[in-house]
């Protein structure tokens, strides 16, 4: 019987348990036909009902509606807008800014600006410590023509810089935030590696290599599991175990993926992938040690970029020539 490692892609995505596909697309929300070019991350924010998305060409953050998908706003002047976070509770959102190198700070309710965190150009993406109140912040390296990287940490209460490491390598990825451990997992693309940072003693204390793909870039964390996902452009899902830093297997995916998400409701992993026609690729989590690959959907040229929230999974598609960009939103099923 062959091993799933052994499976080709297009086997793999054929193995689905039923007849239905994993998500149901039930809803399209277009984007302003002004707005064109590249897109980042984005951010569901239920609570408050909304979703942000980072238009990096466009210099802006769009808000769209959560419930009825309608656009709202922008939030325009950022340099190159990468990475958003909400705090509802204290009516403030984050929205990290590679192109001047900062954390911009925004009034959640007027969007007015009040302030601006210092940082190095690149400033990218970030996790959040819901102890410490620290949001984490990829910045510098290559762009800031240094060999190293800032690994930065923000309390959000405050706007002060609490402290920050360098992190050998010229690109810092996506993280996950552990919660019974004092550890970030961090993507250290430029040496194809995930540099474990200790956040209570302010030190990388590991370092795995990833060797059974490369361009890690996504990362999503099953924590009770002790399972580490680590999304690769080359195409492949990399599941460590986080009690010993081993690579366990790879899960093939398309390539070109940018973001990864777990929903531990149902132990699925879902990978959004922009090259080709762009798909997001489904595995349930059987066991920690077992895979199963549910399938395909179809989203859009380019839908890299994915959140998922209460249930749904919300995928960008940036635009196109003549077509405008546009969130799909899936439901798992």
């Amino acid at each position: 019987m062959k091993t799933l490692a052994a499976l080709s892609l297009g086997a793999l995505l054929t193995m689905a348990i039923s007849a239905s596909p994993p998500l149901s697309h039930i809803a399209t929300d277009p984007m302003p036909t002004s707005v064109t070019g590249r897109f980042d991350h984005l951010e569901a924010d239920p609570a408050g009902n909304r979703l942000f998305l980072a238009a990096e060409s466009a210099h802006e953050v769009l808000i769209f509606n959560l419930r009825t998908g309608a656009y709202e706003r922008a939030l325009g002047g950022i340099g190159i807008p990468h990475a958003i976070f909400v705090r509802d509770d204290l009516h403030r959102v984050y929205i990290t800014d590679g192109g001047t190198g900062a954390l911009r700070i925004y009034d959640g309710r007027s969007y007015k600006l009040l302030q601006t965190v210092p940082l190095k150009v690149d400033a990218d993406s970030i996790g959040y410590d819901p102890g410490s109140h620290d949001l984490y912040i990829d910045n510098g390296g290559g762009d800031a023509h240094e060999a190293f990287s800032m690994f930065s940490a923000v309390n959000t209460e405050t706007g002060a810089k609490d402290w920050e490491i360098q992190i050998p390598g010229e690109t810092l990825e996506a993280m996950a935030v552990a919660r019974t451990q004092p550890l970030v997992y961090v993507n250290n693309r430029a040496r194809n590696q995930v540099a474990v940072v200790n956040r209570g003693t302010h030190a990388v204390v590991a370092s795995w290599p990833i060797t059974k793909s490369k361009v890690n870039v996504a990362m999503a964390l099953d924590e009770a599991h002790h399972r580490l996902f680590v999304g690769c452009r080359e195409g492949a899902i990399v599941v460590l175990d986080t009690a010993s830093g081993r690579e366990l297997q790879a899960l093939p995916i398309p390539t070109g993926a940018d973001d990864l998400r777990f929903d531990g409701s149902n132990q699925r992993i879902y990978a959004a992938t922009g090259s080709g026609n762009g798909e997001v690729t489904v595995y349930q989590e059987a066991t920690p040690d077992r895979y199963t690959a549910l399938g395909a959907v179809a989203s859009g040229p380019g839908g890299k970029n994915e959140t998922l929230a209460a249930g749904r999974l919300y995928v960008t598609i940036p635009p196109a020539k003549a077509t405008p960009g546009r969130v799909l939103v899936f439901r798992a099923q």
